[in-house]
């Protein structure tokens, strides 16, 4: 095992491990944290194949699809696989052998519908990465955002930079996952301070698009994987979001 102060390796090592002389059909990342990115800043020779994982691993996904690459999947870590529920560990594998998968179901914020390829990230890391060449064009696309450990005005903050940019603007559809942990600090008083399901709503809500909320994705016991780039419907009339045909 190599360790580098908080990262397993340092940058060459993991860059390498990322990138390694014989090719593989997946890669599989044990677990998140940060780091991911680092390794960005070098040339990226990605090669056909599935990249499996979520959280910090949200950089490479983006800077794979970015580049034209399909077969990222936003999903379980091998570090969480085994405490994932059956259903979730089922669909998993239906999309790595190219099976159908069902609807994941959330709460419709409206009535609308659109179709458009997905685009899943964890909110803070995807942050990071804007202005990058890294991050993939959003137009017309159907961003599905998760998030773990920040306070309500940390993701409007993020959110709110995500609206200078125009991103949120050209989407044709949003869907929030699972933002666990992310709560007001004990010591406001509830009229001083926003929960965070008022803050997803209110820098929303003006899109005039499909939005659906609490969707079994990211740091949650159900973590459905989803892969980068499909093309998926979100349909606010039923509250779901649904896989086109591969």
């Amino acid at each position: 095992q190599n360790n580098w102060g908080y990262f397993a390796g340092d940058d060459s090592v993991r860059y390498n491990q990322l990138h390694p002389s014989k090719s593989s059909s997946l890669q599989v990342f044990a677990r998140g944290g940060w780091g991911a990115a680092r390794l960005l800043e070098r040339h990226q020779p990605w090669k056909p194949g599935l990249m499996l994982g979520f959280s910090d691993v949200t950089s490479l996904l983006l800077s794979r699809l970015s580049d034209g690459f399909d077969g990222g999947i936003h999903g379980p870590l091998l570090t969480s696989l085994s405490e994932e529920p059956i259903w979730s560990q089922e669909r998993l594998r239906s999309l790595l052998f190219g099976d159908s998968v069902p609807d994941l179901i959330g709460e419709s914020w409206n009535s609308q519908i659109a179709t458009g390829p997905l685009v899943i990230a964890n909110l803070t890391v995807g942050s990071h990465l804007l202005g990058s060449s890294h991050m993939p064009d959003l137009k017309g696309s159907i961003l599905i955002l998760e998030d773990v450990g920040e306070a309500p005005y940390r993701i409007d903050r993020m959110l709110t930079q995500w609206r200078l940019a125009g991103l949120l603007q050209g989407l044709a559809g949003i869907g929030f996952g699972s933002f666990t942990d992310c709560k007001a600090p004990t010591e406001e008083p509830l009229d001083q301070t926003f929960q965070i399901q008022e803050v997803l709503k209110e820098r929303t809500k003006d899109l005039e698009i499909p939005i659906i909320n609490n969707l079994p994705i990211g740091h949650c016991y159900g973590n459905a994987a989803l892969p980068q780039g499909r093309m998926a419907t979100l349909n606010g009339k039923e509250g779901l979001l649904r896989l086109q045909p591969s």
